[in-house]
């Protein structure tokens, strides 16, 4: 069964009982509260006749004649019968002998009456009968005069009463059909318009389940019902990203494992190739030479590549304790090393560093500076100037790199941090350059969490800089 059909449901099943019950109520609240009302005019009624009985009982008393009594009790009956304008009131007056003194009733009278048992002077007991197809109110009362009793029994009709509940019962059964009949109808249409907007997200959980992430909720709504939409697109905006996320990572892994198998396959080739070469061929000097040159040549590479992959193992699965020091000292202490980098094509190396202190871990720093300054040198021409600063700058630490070199187009500034993503592949693979520098220095930023900047200008040179957050002291950094 659907939500909105259960809401329709429910709903209708609450509002028949309730309807119903409070409707039953009312009508037998009513019935009840005429039907004692009319006790008490008959009780009263009775006692009416019991007060004019006691009215002459003097009288009576003086004469002491049974037959004066029953002709004065008659005519105290006929003028009660005459006053009465009610069709359906009745009187019966019996002796202690049950003798009936006056009676105009129109019925026969039952043989039990229990209403008769036991009376007490002064007392009046009411029982209600049906007799035939009507309903009778039976009151009695006991009077004795001149020590004799006689039992006045006063009777009402009150069938219009039952009629009146029955009548009432007939209306309230054909509302209560109507009411019904509106109230499922309307019911239908809210249950169907509270329960859209849930339709709606379900089948855009559907379109999201068969793959299409972009989609979204569209409802303007601010109750409940409108926070779970925004929730829910919110959750969706989330999984989209998420999913995107893992596409690149993906790409990104499959790209890499197609780069280093590609990367791997050539001076693999170069050495097998020379290899064979060399052991096929006679004896020659030069052409050993050349050979093993070549061989050489390729394994230097193929170690550079390997060195390179341990680095991005290392930074990926090891955790790293940072400590205070100085971005100036370690630039001043590694030139010695970057000289013979600067060296082959007569570049000159400047430093241009200020005291910059902060959190970091040397040897990583050291590997970030090493490589960008490759990465320059690569890049620059003959007799070409590469510049590292350190500065502060808005209260974070900057490491620049700066060169004289080709530049990077604008198109290539994006893709420049993947491993094995090269803008110039042939002048790469002449400086035995395997892509992965600048990866490297991406992860080394990201565990001291820093940001790179990268300005680049086509045959006018290129600066990254890496600017430094100033965190806590001695606080563990994880890759």
């Amino acid at each position: 069964m659907k939500f909105w059909q259960k809401i329709c449901l429910f709903s209708i099943l609450t509002f028949v009982i309730i309807f119903n019950a409070a409707s039953i109520m009312v009508i037998e609240r009513n019935h009840s509260k005429m039907l004692q009302q009319e006790i008490n005019n008959t009780l009263s009624a009775n006692m009416s006749i019991n007060s004019s009985v006691n009215a002459v009982v003097p009288i009576l008393r003086i004469y002491d004649s049974i037959d004066y009594e029953k002709t004065v009790l008659t005519n105290i009956a006929n003028e009660f019968v005459r006053r009465s304008s009610d069709q359906g009131s009745y009187l019966e007056i019996a002796d202690d002998k049950d003798k009936t003194v006056f009676s105009n009733l129109d019925f026969s009278m039952p043989a039990a009456r229990e209403e008769r048992k036991e009376l007490e002077p002064g007392e009046i007991k009411y029982i209600l009968r049906d007799i035939g197809e009507r309903t009778l109110l039976f009151t009695a009362n006991v009077m004795d005069i001149n020590q004799k009793s006689y039992i006045f029994t006063y009777i009402k009709d009150v069938t219009p009463l039952y009629t009146e509940r029955m009548d009432q019962y007939t209306f309230f059964a054909q509302m209560d059909i109507v009411a019904c009949l509106i109230y499922i109808i309307v019911m239908f249409f809210i249950s169907k318009g509270l329960t859209k907007p849930i339709e709606t997200m379900v089948r855009t959980a559907k379109e999201i389940a068969q793959g299409d992430f972009s989609e979204r909720v569209q409802l303007k709504s601010r109750d409940e019902i409108g926070v779970l939409a925004t929730n829910f697109n919110e959750m969706a905006a989330v999984v989209e990203d998420k999913i995107n996320e893992l596409e690149r990572n993906n790409g990104e892994k499959q790209r890499f494992i197609n780069n280093i198998t590609h990367e791997l396959k050539t001076p693999l080739t170069s050495i097998i190739g020379y290899a064979n070469y060399m052991r096929s061929t006679k004896y020659d000097e030069t052409t050993f030479l050349e050979g093993l040159n070549a061989i050489y040549s390729e394994g230097k590479r193929l170690e550079a590549l390997a060195t390179k992959l341990m680095d991005l193992i290392l930074l990926k699965d090891h955790q790293f304790q940072m400590k205070p020091d100085n971005l100036k000292d370690i630039v001043t202490e590694l030139e010695p090393s970057l000289k013979p980098i600067v060296a082959p094509k007569g570049i000159q190396l400047e430093l241009e560093c200020e005291d910059c202190r902060l959190p970091l871990e040397k040897d990583l720093i050291k590997i970030v500076i090493f490589n960008l300054v490759d990465n320059a040198v690569k890049a620059s021409g003959e007799g070409s100037k590469v510049v590292i600063r350190t500065l502060e700058r808005s209260g974070s630490c900057v490491l620049e790199v700066a060169d004289e070199g080709s530049g990077i187009p604008r198109e290539h500034l994006d893709k420049i941090f993947e491993p094995f993503y090269m803008a110039d592949k042939a002048r790469t693979r002449n400086n035995n350059g395997a892509g992965l520098g600048l990866s490297i220095c991406r992860s080394i930023a990201s565990i001291h969490h820093a940001e790179i900047e990268v300005d680049s200008e086509v045959q006018a040179g290129t600066a990254i800089r890496i600017v430094f957050p100033q965190p806590q002291e001695g606080s563990e950094v994880k890759p």
